[in-house]
Order: C-alpha cells, then sequence, then structure tokens
C-alpha cells in the first residue's frame, strides 16, 4: 500500500486497508492504511466501492466507512460525481437510510449526515421539495410492522436533526449559507406540525419524543421566529412533569425562548411568562425535596427568559405585575435555601440577570424608569440581604467536610456576589451602606441576641465589596464602621480575613481621614505575626502603606519593627515577604530624606548579613578578592548604596552556582526590578552590571540574562557614557548565542525569542551599536532565517519584530545595507515560505509587517526580489497558480502607504496557500 495506482481502489483492497487499520497492532502500518483509505475516498472510485462495503453481509466498521466515503465524496468532491447520476445518488441514499433505520445507530447517523450534505448541495433550484419528499418518504408504506414504523419515524427525525447542524459545521461561502437558512426555515412549519403530533401522541415511546426535541433545538439555529413556535414550546412545558424527559426540555426551552430575535414578537412573549409562573409549585417543592436538579432546571427557564428578554417585557407596561411576578420568582431561585454549591445549585444561574434589570431600567425614559424604581428600588435592598444571605459560610463542623473543590467554587461563587454587590451600589447609592451599617453595629452591640460569626462576616464582606471599587469618601458611616472594626473578635479565620481585607480596601479613605489610622493599624500589625492571615494581613499593609505613605511619619517605627520581626522569623511565604518589602518601600520612600538611608540600612542590613555569611562560606571553597565599594550616600540613590553593598556578595554567590538557572534568574529579577525603579538613577552600576550579564550568560545562556540586557539597552543605550560596557556586552552575548545556533538552539526557543526582543530594542533605541566592527550582524540575520522555522507563535512574533526594525535602517546602518543587497532575496523566500504554510491569522499580521517594512524601505529591489523568490512552481503552496503570484506581486509593490491594507492582501495570499479562499473559514479569518 505504499504506492497505490487508481484501479487499485477496489472493494477488496478497501476491505484489506481497513482490516489493517482496525486490527494490526502495528502502529506504522496503521497510519500507512489510514493514509491509503484517505487516498482511496478522494478517488472517483469511491462513488462506486461506498454501496459495495453498504451491503448488509458486511461488519459494521466497514459500512461505517462506507456511509462516512458517501458523506466524504458529497460534502468535499461535489463535482467529481458523474454525469446525470444525481437522481441515482438520491433514491439510493434514501433506500439505503430506510435500510439502516433499525441501526447500527453509527452506520445511520453517518448515512444521515450524507444525506443532509446532499439536500444543502441540491436546495432549492435541483430538488426544492426535499423537506417535504423526505417528510413522505419515511412516513408512508404499508405492511410495515409497529416496530420497523417507529426506527423510520426515528430514522426521520435523525435527518431532520442533522440537516441544520450540517449547514452549521460544513464549509459553505456566506451568501449561500444564508439562502440555505432561509430556504429550510420556510419547512418550519411543516416540520414543526410533524414534532408535535409526536410529542401528542399517547404511544410515543421516550426515544421518538427524545429525538423530537433535539430536532426543535437543532432547527432553532436556522433563526425559527418565537410566533411559530408557540405550540411547541406548550407542548415542551407540558413535558417538564416527566422526569425522563425533563432535562432535554428544559434545555429544549430554554433555546426557543433565548432566542434574541424573539424580541420582534412581544406578543408571544407575553404568553410565556403566565407558563413559566406556572412552574412555581414545581420549583418549590423541588426545592423541599432536595431535588436539585429539577430547581436548577426550573431555575434556568426563568432567567432564560427574564435575562434575554428583559427590555422588551419592561417596555410591555400595561403587562408589569405579570413581570413584576417573573422577577419574584427569580428572587426567589437567588434566595435558594442553602449552601452554593453543596446543597444548591441555583443561586449562581440568578446574578446576571440583577444586573440586566438595573441596566435595562436604568435606560427607560424618564416616566418609566420612575414607575420601575418605586416597584424594584426595595426589590433591590431585598436582594442584598439576600446575597449576604448567601454569601455567608456554613457551619465549622459543616465547612470542615467540605471538598477542595467545593470551597474553590464557593470562593469564586462569593467573588461574584461581590461583584453584583458593587453593581447594585449604583442603583441603591449611599443609603446601602447605611444599611449595612445599622445591621452591623446592631450585631456588635445588640447583647439579648447571640450573632454567629457567619453573620459578622457576611456584613463586612458587603462593606468591602463596595469599598473595593467605589468611592465611598462621602459616606458619613465610614468612621463609624472603623469604630466597630476593634470591637470584632476575630476569633475565626475567615472573619479574621475579611477584617484585613475591608481594612485594606478602605486604604484610599484612611488617607483622607489620617486620624483614623491609629484605630485600624494595630489590628493589621497584631495580624501580621499570624502565617494563616498572610495574604490577607500582608495585602492590607502594602496599600495602607501605599495610600497613606505620607501620613505614617508618627506610625514609622512601629510597622518598621514588626516587619521586621517577622521576616527575620520567616512567617510568611516568599511572595508575601517581597510584599512587605514593597510595603516598607513605599513607607520609607515618604520619610525626610536624612532618615531613609538609615532606616534602609536597618532593614536589609539583616538580609546583606545573611547574604555575607553565604558568601564567606562559599569563599572557603573558590577565595575571590571583594573590591571595597566606595559608596557616596549623599549623591546617590540610597537603594543604590544598598546594591552597591550587596553587588560583591551577589558576585560571590552567583560565582559558586553560575550553572543554576534558578540562581542566575533570581539574580535577573533583582537587578530588573532594581532597573525599571531606579531607571537614570542606575547609571552607578551599569559597568558592573554588564561585566556580571557577560559572566552568568557566559556560563549558562538563559532568557533572563538577555531581557535584562534589553532593560539596559533601553534605559541606557543613548547614554555615551554607557555605551561602551553596553556594546561589549550585545558583542559578547550574541556571539555565545550564535553558538547555540549552531549546536542546536532548537531546544531553547526562549532564549531565541529574548534574542530576538534583544536585537529589536537594540535598532529601535540605539542603532549606533550596529555600526561597531566586533558585532557580527550576518549571524544575526541568519539566526532569524532560521528562527521562522521555530513552531512556537510568540518566538516567530519577535523574529518579525527583528527584522521590521532591521529593514527599517538600510539607509542608515551601512552593513544592514550590505545585507539586504546579498541576502535580501533569502529572507523573501523564508518568510513566503512561512505564509505558505500552515500560518494562523495572529501570525500573518505580523509577517505582512515585516513586508510593509520591505515595500517602505527598500522598494527599488523588492520586485526582483518578489518575483524571483516566487518562481519556482508549487511554491510556496501547490495551492498557488502564476497569476495568484503575480497578483500578489502587484498588490505587495503598490503598498507603501497603509499597514491594515498590506495585512488584509498577506491574508488573502495566506488562504490562497491553502485552497480556502471564498470558504465560509475564510469569511471569518
Amino acid at each position: 500500500m505504499e504506492s497505490v495506482n487508481a484501479e487499485e481502489f477496489t472493494v477488496e483492497a478497501v476491505e484489506r486497508a481497513l482490516q489493517q487499520l482496525y486490527y494490526d497492532p502495528d502502529m506504522g502500518k496503521k497510519n500507512v492504511a489510514q493514509k491509503w483509505l484517505t487516498q482511496a475516498q478522494a478517488s472517483p472510485q469511491a462513488w462506486h466501492f461506498c454501496w459495495a462495503l453498504l451491503r448488509s453481509d458486511k461488519v459494521p466498521e466497514i459500512q461505517f466507512f462506507g456511509a462516512s466515503t458517501l458523506h466524504a465524496k458529497i460534502s468535499r468532491h461535489w463535482s467529481d460525481l458523474p454525469t446525470g447520476q444525481l437522481d441515482s445518488l438520491r433514491s439510493q441514499l434514501i433506500a439505503q437510510v430506510g435500510q439502516f433505520a433499525s441501526g447500527p445507530k453509527m452506520v445511520l447517523t453517518r448515512l444521515c449526515v450524507a444525506l443532509a450534505a446532499l439536500v444543502l448541495h441540491v436546495l432549492p433550484e435541483t430538488w426544492p421539495t426535499a423537506v417535504p419528499d423526505l417528510l413522505c418518504a419515511f412516513q408512508t408504506g404499508e405492511g410495515v410492522t409497529e416496530a420497523d414504523s417507529q426506527a423510520r419515524c426515528l430514522a426521520l427525525l435523525e435527518i431532520l436533526a442533522v440537516l441544520p447542524e450540517e449547514l452549521q459545521s460544513s464549509r459553505i461561502v456566506s451568501s449561500r449559507r444564508s439562502q440555505l437558512r432561509s430556504t429550510l426555515a420556510v419547512e418550519w412549519s411543516s416540520v414543526c406540525s410533524l414534532l408535535q403530533q409526536l410529542l401528542h401522541r399517547a404511544d410515543a415511546p421516550c426515544a421518538v419524543r427524545e429525538r423530537v426535541l433535539r430536532c426543535v433545538s437543532s432547527w432553532l439555529t436556522l433563526d425559527i421566529a418565537l410566533k411559530d413556535s408557540e405550540g411547541l414550546l406548550q407542548s415542551c412545558f407540558a413535558l417538564l412533569k416527566e422526569s425522563e424527559l425533563f432535562d432535554m426540555a428544559v434545555e429544549t426551552i430554554v433555546s426557543i425562548i433565548s432566542q434574541p430575535d424573539c424580541q420582534r414578537f412581544a406578543d408571544s412573549l407575553v404568553k410565556v411568562v403566565p407558563q413559566v409562573l406556572g412552574l412555581q409549585e414545581q420549583l418549590k417543592k423541588a426545592v423541599q425535596d432536595g431535588d436539585m436538579e429539577t430547581s436548577h432546571g426550573i431555575c434556568r427557564i426563568a432567567v432564560a427568559l427574564g435575562e434575554t428578554h428583559c427590555r422588551t417585557l419592561l417596555e410591555q407596561v400595561d403587562h408589569w405585575q405579570g413581570f413584576q411576578a417573573l422577577v419574584s420568582m427569580i428572587m426567589s431561585c437567588t434566595g435558594t435555601p442553602g449552601h452554593y454549591p453543596v446543597n444548591e445549585t441555583s443561586s449562581s444561574l440568578t446574578l446576571t440577570f440583577w444586573y440586566t434589570l438595573q441596566d435595562e431600567m436604568t435606560s427607560l425614559d424618564a416616566e418609566r424608569q420612575t414607575l420601575y424604581l418605586q416597584i424594584y428600588r426595595p426589590l433591590y435592598f431585598q436582594l442584598v440581604d439576600v446575597l449576604l444571605q448567601k454569601a455567608c459560610f456554613s457551619r465549622d463542623e459543616d465547612y470542615a467536610t467540605w471538598s477542595a473543590d467545593d470551597k474553590e467554587q464557593f470562593r469564586t461563587y462569593r467573588v461574584d456576589i461581590s461583584d453584583t454587590l458593587m453593581y447594585v451600589y449604583e442603583l441603591l447609592g449611599p443609603e446601602l451602606l447605611r444599611n449595612l451599617y445599622d445591621k452591623l453595629g446592631t450585631l456588635l452591640t445588640d447583647t439579648t441576641r447571640p450573632s454567629s460569626w457567619q453573620d459578622i462576616e457576611a456584613l463586612l464582606f458587603g462593606f468591602q465589596s463596595i469599598a473595593e471599587t467605589v468611592d465611598v469618601s462621602y459616606s458619613d458611616v465610614i468612621p463609624g464602621l472603623i469604630g466597630l472594626i476593634p470591637l470584632i473578635t476575630a476569633n475565626n479565620i475567615q472573619l479574621a480575613e475579611t477584617i484585613m481585607f475591608t481594612i485594606g480596601s478602605l486604604a484610599e479613605w484612611l488617607a483622607d481621614h489620617p486620624l483614623m489610622l491609629a484605630s485600624v493599624l494595630p489590628v493589621v500589625l497584631h495580624g501580621l505575626s499570624n502565617p494563616v492571615l498572610s495574604v490577607s494581613c500582608v495585602s492590607a499593609l502594602k496599600r495602607i502603606c501605599r495610600e497613606c505613605r505620607h501620613d505614617l511619619h508618627l506610625h514609622a517605627s512601629d510597622i518598621m519593627a514588626v516587619s521586621q520581626a517577622v521576616l527575620v522569623k520567616e512567617i510568611h511565604k516568599s511572595p508575601q515577604c517581597m510584599w512587605i518589602m514593597q510595603a516598607l518601600g513605599f513607607l520609607l520612600s515618604a520619610l525626610p530624606s536624612e532618615e531613609i538611608l538609615g532606616k534602609l540600612l536597618s532593614l536589609v542590613t539583616p538580609h546583606i548579613q545573611q547574604l555575607e555569611k553565604l558568601a564567606n562560606e562559599l569563599q572557603s571553597e573558590r577565595l575571590e578578592v571583594m573590591r571595597p565599594v566606595q559608596t557616596q550616600p549623599h549623591n546617590n540613590n540610597p537603594v543604590v548604596v544598598v546594591l552597591q553593598q550587596a553587588f560583591p556578595l551577589i558576585q560571590t554567590v552567583l560565582n559558586k552556582w553560575l550553572n543554576e538557572p534558578e540562581v542566575v534568574e533570581a539574580v535577573c529579577a533583582v537587578f530588573e526590578k532594581s532597573l525599571k525603579t531606579l531607571i537614570h538613577d542606575f547609571a552607578p552600576l551599569v559597568t558592573q552590571l554588564c561585566e556580571l550579564i557577560g559572566q552568568m550568560f557566559s556560563a549558562y545562556p538563559q532568557a533572563s540574562a538577555l531581557d535584562l540586557t534589553g532593560q539596559l539597552v533601553h534605559i541606557f543605550g543613548c547614554e555615551k557614557d554607557h555605551f561602551s560596557p553596553i556594546s561589549a556586552l550585545l558583542e559578547l552575548v550574541t556571539n555565545i548565542t550564535m553558538s547555540i545556533f549552531q549546536l542546536g538552539s532548537r531546544d531553547h526557543p526562549d532564549v531565541v525569542e529574548s534574542f530576538m526582543q534583544l536585537h529589536a530594542q537594540v535598532l529601535k533605541r540605539k542603532s549606533d551599536l550596529y555600526l561597531s566592527d566586533r558585532l557580527d550582524i550576518k549571524a544575526v540575520f541568519y539566526c532569524g532565517i532560521l528562527s521562522f522555522k521555530f513552531p512556537e507563535t510568540p518566538t516567530l512574533k519577535a523574529t518579525c519584530l527583528l527584522f521590521t526594525e532591521l529593514i527599517s535602517h538600510c539607509e542608515d546602518v551601512p552593513a544592514v545595507r550590505e545585507l539586504l543587497q546579498d541576502d535580501g532575496k533569502l529572507l523573501l523566500q523564508t518568510l513566503l515560505e512561512a505564509i505558505g504554510g500552515q500560518c494562523p491569522s495572529s501570525l500573518a499580521e505580523h509577517y505582512a509587517e515585516v513586508l510593509f517594512s520591505v515595500s517602505r524601505n527598500c522598494p527599488s529591489v523588492l520586485s526582483l526580489w518578489l518575483r524571483e523568490a516566487l518562481l519556482p512552481p508549487g511554491f510556496p503552496s501547490s495551492h498557488l497558480t502564476a497569476e495568484n503570484k503575480e497578483h500578489f506581486c502587484q498588490q505587495i509593490l503598490r503598498e507603501q502607504v497603509s499597514k491594515r491594507r498590506m495585512k488584509d492582501i498577506v491574508k488573502e495570499f495566506v488562504l490562497l496557500s491553502r485552497g480556502q479562499e471564498g470558504t465560509e473559514y475564510a469569511a471569518n479569518y
């Protein structure tokens, strides 16, 4: 089967190949068989052998291949159907569907899909009565047993179900798809009539009614009008009483009433409201019985109607009571008893409805807005109470039994509630905060009614949700809230965390009211020693130090002392330790300049001593002479002073672990953050850092060192004082990366990506670096050419960026000009090969950027390069004709102004290269 002739595509050969594909244990032989069978399906002989494979004496696997071949021929090779064979194909296919009506199911389904594909090819021109003919063909037949009659009915329903599905999934151009959708939609009345008959038949088996519901959902994709489905919708509501059909009935009802087009049929929508309200007793019983599936399904229906058609139903002012009853029903779903997601799953479905209702109400005209706000404003206060009740944690003993997944779902659910509360605040305003404050005050001060920590936590959670994103500076209850916080006994982790997050959310308010810091800062500092509160407490401290830094002078010593103590004790994990250091950085930055260095040194000295101790231990193994650093504290940024002290220690530690990626990564991270913070103040350390990066990259080339070099180029590339060390470093990392390419760069896509970005940065910021005789620009170019072969999208994007920048310097950098004169054609060949391959749309735009740069900067030679590169037949794709290529050349050569137009030209060429021009895929590309 390695090489085959057309005459070898016989029934016997196909069966042998299938035997090999299904049963041969050798994967190599399986792959050969798979490839051969694909060729067989594409051959004209397939129109003949497929029928023989469907004979009743064949095993189901062979019959399935026969049916799949039919579908492949009809959908992809319609043009090689022998002339005059259409009628025969149609009648044979209908007959085969009848033959397989009783199974096997997999063969029947493929045959139905093939028949659907045929209908889509010939409708409406050649076979305008296709749907009525099929309805007739499978409903008639004398002397047919009841079992056969049911099988034929199921086969018909399968055909009807797959017809719109095939229209959705097949490659058809938009205009043709639109025509077919309209043609099929015209047939809905007769199809709908049949489906209703089957649903109403008392003796209709469950399998038939299930298939009917699937048909309905399938045909709805044709944009069927709600007014044309009213009777069917009513039948589906009736099926909600039958447990075995409940789930499918819910899906179908939701599909029908979720059609956006329904809004054109307000009268039909108004009729649906009482049908949904009629489900309330069933919903109530399901909740009482703990039947989560039923309550979830009914809730989905109510929300689908309310959310999709909120605007339309609000506009029917004469029917406001019906809509209000629907809103109340959705409120009962929001307040479903139990804890999400353990005892109930309905409440989360309703949250987006409350956004929608609020948006639609507030966008109505003034008169209707006044009416509805009068009705629904009290309901939104009730909603807040319900949401806070739902946000409550369960009892400790119950919560302890929850799985990790349940806890994570509950956490996400609370985030959704938090977002909803924040949005509702826009409607209810400061009165909402007053409401929450009064309730919290009552809980904390009313000794006659014991309160649970869960209730207190929920109210604080409500405050925090709003204060997190809303400006609460004008609220008169915040001072009272801050006065209440110290009264709370936080004997529970969840409550303590929410207290911390609440304090953090009020950091901006505290900046405007610094006297109140004395009330809450001790709470935060006390919590800092508890590792369980690490994230919430450190986050609160960081936010306070960032927002209130100018008012923390009196508290600075306390904050420093507590922070240093917890850092020394290593209570927190590394990310939280970094947050603490950031918080202290904010704090120190606002102190008088004469105080900063002393406090900064006291903060970092223990860490420097630790590093020094480590360095001294290493010294015994590998002696290094450490040059003393001459610091000038008064002239330099305090952070530079610290870095100068730490630099030789870092150097010593690094000498020991130069080959350890994690250590190198950590060192690069230290200097990258320092560079971003200090910007030009980093200048005294540039030469040392260039030497250090050179050492790291020489010992173990990794992307982080290249990224750090890029940072140096970005900040100091244009400063002549630093030109020499940066130039030397660039030459070094370039030479080392060359050797990586020679040894096999494929294992280092991250290094290649960073290398491309680095040179693009150099060309953008300081192209003078490319004037050096010691920098091998030609080698950089060839590395870029090789990088075009990488499959990783980020690497390819970085490569495109390099060439876009490189080409733009063909006039001002002589070496670049010579390079492009010698190898410009190679670049274009490589680029065209990439474009002509399986190029994703996200990359086509980047390739277009390179071509645009060539067109703008090298127009005189582009014409020659392009035509020479495209000359070989079949390059860059066998789908391209000589006319396609010439048209592409002309378009490229004309385009020197619009980058967007160049992107469109390249996208079109990509599709032509794939043979997909004019397909639905092309329409969406």
